[in-house]
């Protein structure tokens, strides 16, 4: 070993080292308040002023990061926030977790890794250890980042280090959080490896190395792809039943019981949040470099995003089957997040959905206790509540999550028609002949 390695290593074991999470979202803010309640000393970095307000004041602005969480860490100075990049300078860690969004096109946008880079690079030196962990192509750390480095005059390995650790947040899950969810980590070299291995096991015993950031870049997307894919199949499972006359989700709870060989996955209006409806295409993208087309990952897409149309479609047929057209029937969409309980909207399907039955002419109101407002392109909405009046009034009521805040016994009385995607209303549609499902 250097002395540069011998040097982090012992600043990381003995918690002394100083880290710079660029990128609050939320794995940056998870990860930044799990690294300072292990005693390290954090500087977040964010352009957006008002998170960095926020934090600064011990406010947090994600469901997952409780106040009474991040106001100590903030209040003893060990975690702050700022706009700018001079703190990187004195920082030992410097770990990368900007957004890594898809273009138009479906190709891969890491135009945020690269402006997060190249803010960065003024203020490199030697003794520190930079980790990306947003997602991205397999390739990245060392085609596009480490040259970059060399080009600085830093020996990678030896005098700076490099490695990929993939974020695995999920936002909402009570039970699988920042520090008990296994860490991958692939350094450059060797070296490197070992150097992410000891930071990441300041905030989890669960660190699983591998042999290179390629690898671990790929098992990101990996994981992924397995659940867009059998989202696929499930939304497939939907369609299918629905022309035979059977219920999907009754025959998805059948299958599970069996003990193995079998994990369910369930159907819905779409897929949503930061990763499934973007993973597996930047997969597919670097596979398609070498001119072999991932048809499995091309299929799972296509189907997938056809459920928007689906859902409309429903709500359409079952206005009609009541003698009423979609074009001046008023639909109230209950949940406009991705998933249940978060406060994300980002790929959510219910945009889509809300997007084209406006279009249709539909008088379209929505419910979602996390988020108060909505605006996407020319259409701007503010979040009622789902009332006993409100239920009794709407024409049809169309469930897209499924929040726990919701009363779905009064949802499932008061409503004249719904059209549920995510069999909230299990306990209650067998008696009632208005509620519609995938």
């Amino acid at each position: 070993m250097t002395a540069w390695t011998n040097a982090l290593k012992e600043k990381l074991e003995t918690r002394t080292a100083r880290v710079s999470v660029i990128g609050l979202g939320y794995v940056g803010l998870s990860l930044a308040v799990e690294l300072a309640k292990a005693g390290l000393a954090v500087r977040g970095i964010d352009l957006d002023l008002e998170r960095a307000s926020l934090l600064n004041r011990g406010e947090s602005y994600l469901v997952d990061v409780p106040a009474d969480t991040l106001a100590p860490l903030v209040a003893d100075g060990r975690l702050t926030a700022s706009t700018t990049f001079e703190a990187a300078a004195t920082a030992d860690v410097l770990i990368i977790c900007v957004p890594t969004p898809l273009r138009k096109s479906k190709e891969p946008d890491i135009s945020f890794i690269l402006s997060a880079l190249e803010s960065l690079l003024p203020h490199l030196r030697p003794g520190q250890i930079m980790v990306l962990e947003s997602t991205t192509y397999p390739g990245t750390t060392e085609e596009v980042i480490l040259p970059r480095l060399q080009a600085r005059g830093l020996v990678v390995g030896s005098d700076f280090f490099l490695a990929f650790s993939p974020e695995r947040v999920d936002p909402g899950n009570r039970q699988f959080t920042t520090a008990t969810i296994a860490k991958v980590v692939g350094g450059v070299t060797p070296a490197c490896t070992q150097l992410a291995a000891a930071l990441y096991r300041q905030v989890t015993s669960k660190v699983f190395e591998v042999s290179s950031p390629r690898v671990a870049e790929t098992a990101k997307l990996l994981e992924n792809t397995f659940r867009s894919v059998n989202i696929a199949l499930a939304n497939e499972l939907a369609f299918a039943c629905r022309k035979i006359g059977v219920d999907p989700w009754e025959v998805i709870d059948a299958a599970a019981t069996k003990p193995f060989g079998f994990m369910p996955f369930y159907p819905g209006p779409g897929i949503g949040g930061h990763c499934i409806p973007v993973d597996p295409l930047y997969l597919s993208w670097k596979i398609r470099l070498t001119g072999y087309e991932a048809q499995f990952i091309a299929l799972a897409d296509q189907i997938n995003r056809a459920m928007p149309e689906h859902v409309v479609n429903l709500v359409a047929d079952a206005l009609n089957d009541r003698g009423l057209a979609l074009r001046g029937a008023s639909v109230l969409v209950l949940g406009i997040t991705y998933k249940p309980d978060v406060n994300d909207i980002r790929e959510s399907p219910a945009l889509e959905i809300i997007q084209m039955l406006d279009r249709k002419g539909a008088r379209v109101s929505y419910a979602d206790p996390f988020t108060p407002q909505l605006a996407i392109e020319n259409l701007k909405l503010s979040a009622v509540e789902p009332t006993v009046e409100a239920l009794a009034a709407t024409d049809c009521v169309l469930i897209l999550t499924n929040h726990s805040r919701f009363d779905y016994a009064t949802i499932a009385e008061r409503a004249s028609l719904v059209v549920d995607t995510r069999n909230a209303l299990k306990a209650y549609r067998h008696a009632r002949a208005s509620i519609i499902t995938l």
